[in-house]
């Protein structure tokens, strides 16, 4: 998942705004951290932070559950990739 600067600098590009004390609930808590991800819980947390920042700062919690939940696939993709490869690879199939 991208780092709490790199969130910082995509909300700044989008919104002039970093959203630094909304980016630091999501991330800066490990014990909580997964629970405040939980794309089920969306709509309740939403509300909490629409209240807060406004709608901007819903569309950027939004937004950074996407761009982590978008890394962790690529990451999983990426270390599926490597393993068909060694596997072909071992089976004689592919040579790289």
């Amino acid at each position: 998942m991208p780092p709490i600067g790199i969130h910082f600098k995509t909300s700044t590009q989008r919104t002039g705004k970093e959203y630094r004390e909304l980016h630091e609930w999501l991330d800066g808590d490990a014990e909580k951290r997964a629970e405040r991800h939980d794309i089920t819980k969306i709509y309740d947390f939403g509300k909490e932070i629409e209240a807060k920042y406004g709608r901007e700062g819903l569309d950027e919690y939004i937004r950074h559950i996407h761009d982590d939940v978008r890394a962790k696939f690529k990451h999983i993709e990426e270390d599926l990739q490597k393993a068909m490869s060694e596997t072909l690879k071992y089976l004689g199939i592919r040579e790289d």
